[in-house]
């Protein structure tokens, strides 16, 4: 069912007048040799000076390495100064929230907003189509589409002036929308950029946003990654273009950073040789096989499986731009090429990021008010997790596993008296073997129940 939210005010003209602040970090250590407000390598010339600069990853086709460069914050001049402000008809549209997938309260659950750009009034039914054909193609992807069950998603009804992006299909096309979408960011045709204040606003009309994607309405190839903090909460924002087929790579790809907060693993090679301190990102040492096992250091538990991105979990050499004095746990992970799969390492890294933002154990059944005897209580766990039951704090054998239950056929005695009910729950999947990470994986409700 989908929920509509209506907004008062059209958000472009909120965006503009507010000025929402984002505080932009770069992801990366740049080497020691780069000077002052150079470009990444493989990036143009880069903003001017004194120019508010961005740091984002883009990609110049699919199953190729992504790159990155700096870009000005703000849109350029000739792409916004013909905007005009919507229509009244336009702005009681704009801004309107959907829910496209409900698995749950936004406190128990990972929270997915999709944005559109270069959609009108008209066309806000297309966008939640090609959203829900995104989250699709996103959540098929392993370990998403063993825990989707752990996600909301939702859209924001961005309205635009004009349907289609800046840039597409030529680099002199400009397209009057909400979001300003531009091919040809900063001279990179397949750098997809966006206002970014504009992109906070509309994401603030969301129940919660843990996870932030553009579909910018386009067949061209294209997309970005933004490395900056918000203040709804999410970290970084990905663009992707609305209907081309890779372009969801680009976003399962930036949510290794958001989510998994993993490293790069593709090098420049005018970067040299790492000589810094060992990187805090699970996916990049310093330290060689041995090293790793003799000191148990980061994917040191891997070491030797077979990965599903192909190969064998080990050390190898070049990553975090750097192709020298870091290292990788496999070859060719999506992390360092668009198209591949995370690694064993990612994987339970992602897995990780998944439950920093939602709960092992969710139901809809509030802890705040006593149940009846009789009353239904229903939790939700994934496939991969154990379910026990309690009564005033003695396991209810019978009940293990059952996802529905009533307090009466737990044992709760109709004595008048308060009891408690308690659900425990524990994922028991075996792509999570870091014992610290493996606390994220358990979780428990307990509700009072009046005899």
């Amino acid at each position: 069912m989908r929920r509509r939210i209506r907004n008062r005010i059209s958000l472009r003209t909120a965006a503009v007048a507010g000025g929402i602040a984002l505080a932009a970090a770069v992801a990366m250590t740049a080497p020691a040799t780069a000077s002052p407000g150079s470009p990444h390598p493989g990036g143009p010339a880069g903003p001017s000076a004194g120019q508010r600069t961005l740091d984002v990853e883009y990609f110049t086709g699919p199953g190729g390495h992504p790159r990155h460069t700096e870009i000005p914050a703000a849109a350029p001049e000739r792409l916004t100064s013909a905007a005009r402000p919507l229509s009244a008809a336009e702005a009681a549209a704009d801004g309107d929230v959907s829910s496209l997938i409900s698995n749950g309260t936004t406190a128990d659950k990972l929270d997915v907003v999709f944005i559109g750009d270069g959609y009108t009034a008209s066309q806000q039914e297309d966008f939640h189509t090609d959203a829900r054909s995104k989250w699709a193609q996103m959540s098929a992807v392993q370990p998403y589409a063993s825990y989707q069950d752990l996600f909301n998603v939702w859209t924001v009804d961005a309205v635009s002036n004009q349907s289609g992006v800046s840039g597409d299909p030529s680099k002199d096309v400009v397209k009057d929308t909400a979001l300003g979408s531009y091919f040809w960011c900063d001279g990179i045709e397949r750098l997809l950029c966006v206002d970014t204040a504009k992109v906070e606003s509309y994401a603030a009309k969301a129940p919660q946003a843990d996870l932030v994607v553009v579909l910018s309405n386009s067949t061209k190839y294209g997309g970005a990654g933004y490395t900056l903090t918000s203040k709804v909460g999410y970290d970084g924002i990905a663009t992707a273009s609305s209907d081309h087929a890779d372009s969801d790579q680009i976003a399962v790809h930036e949510t290794g950073h958001s989510l998994g907060k993993l490293a790069d693993e593709y090098f420049y090679a005018d970067y040299g040789t790492y000589t810094g301190a060992e990187p805090s990102e699970a996916n990049a040492t310093t330290l060689t096989a041995a090293q790793l096992t003799a000191q148990q250091k980061k994917w040191y538990r891997w070491i030797g499986q077979t990965s599903p991105d192909g190969g064998t979990v080990g050390v190898y050499e070049g990553g975090r731009y750097y192709p020298k004095g870091i290292n990788r746990p496999t070859d060719n992970s999506i992390m360092r090429t668009l198209g591949r799969e995370f690694s064993l390492p990612g994987r339970e890294a992602m897995i990780a990021g998944f439950y920093r933002h939602a709960s092992v154990l969710s139901s809809r059944n509030a802890t705040a008010t006593a149940l009846k005897r009789s009353a239904g209580i229903e939790v939700d766990v994934p496939q991969s997790a154990s379910l026990t039951w309690y009564v005033d704090g003695t396991r209810v054998t019978a009940a293990n596993g059952k996802a529905s239950v009533t307090p009466a056929t737990l044992g709760v005695p109709a004595d008048g008296a308060s009891h408690t009910v308690t659900a425990k729950a524990t994922d028991d999947t075996d792509a999570v073997r870091d014992p610290a990470l493996r606390k994220l994986l358990s979780g428990s409700r307990t509700w009072k129940v009046t005899g």
